[in-house]
């Protein structure tokens, strides 16, 4: 889990990051809101952590700027503004969580569980198998049933098809694909995901060129489109 913690006082982010650090969560910090902002921008992560009274923008503002094109991913506000009127602000801004300052770190640890386990539980379910239409994935054993018949996928195709999946219908970005399915180190070239969901439709449309499932939105990245 990447978890992005927005905190301009330095000895409070050092705290915070080490024990999430010590926890297993992959921390990116970040001292004001516009490089939160910019930061987020080009890395994907599963939880937000983020102060309010920040240096430039405030941290309901930032709060705001991504709740405009994101909805999913988790916001926490750790904040001294600890008023009703100011929770009832965060929370109306998309908030999933205001933890007041000073807080203790176990409790801090324990919201962050609490709130994985009502974002994450429901995508675990489906990671074994999905099936629809008349193809079917089992994510367990790297095998489809495709067009082609029943064939081994490899690992990529089968991390790329679960994170479409666990997504379906929302459109996902191209870095974040190449963030999930291939690491945060060496990406490959923006193509190489175009091939995979060439041979995607191949698999599972019934004609490749005006795919059902498997669409690209240009300029952005792509969705997977299916109604249960």
């Amino acid at each position: 889990m990447r978890i992005l913690l927005v905190e301009d006082e330095k000895s409070l982010q050092e705290t915070i990051q080490l024990n999430l650090e010590l926890e297993g969560y992959e921390t990116v910090v970040a001292d004001d809101g516009r490089q939160a902002l910019d930061i987020y921008s080009n890395q994907h992560f599963d939880l937000i952590l983020l102060d309010v009274m920040l240096p430039g923008i405030d941290g309901f503002r930032v709060c705001e700027q991504i709740r405009l094109t994101d909805t999913r991913t988790p916001i926490i506000f750790l904040t001294a503004k600890d008023t009703t009127p100011d929770r009832l602000q965060g929370l109306r801004l998309g908030a999933d969580d205001y933890l007041p300052k000073p807080f203790h770190l176990e409790e801090l640890l324990l919201r962050i569980r609490n709130v994985f386990k009502r974002t994450i539980p429901e995508i675990e379910e489906s990671l074994n198998s999905f099936q629809f239409d008349k193809y079917s994935i089992d994510f367990k054993n790297y095998t489809a049933t495709t067009n082609l018949g029943e064939i081994n996928l490899t690992k990529k195709e089968a991390m790329l098809l679960k994170l479409l999946i666990e997504r379906k219908n929302d459109v996902v970005s191209r870095q974040e694909i190449l963030q999930s399915v291939w690491g945060y180190d060496v990406y490959p070239s923006t193509r190489t995901i175009d091939n995979f969901i060439l041979s995607f439709r191949k698999y599972f449309e019934e004609n490749p060129k005006e795919p059902k499932y498997f669409k690209s939105i240009r300029g952005v990245g792509y969705r997977f489109e299916f109604e249960d």
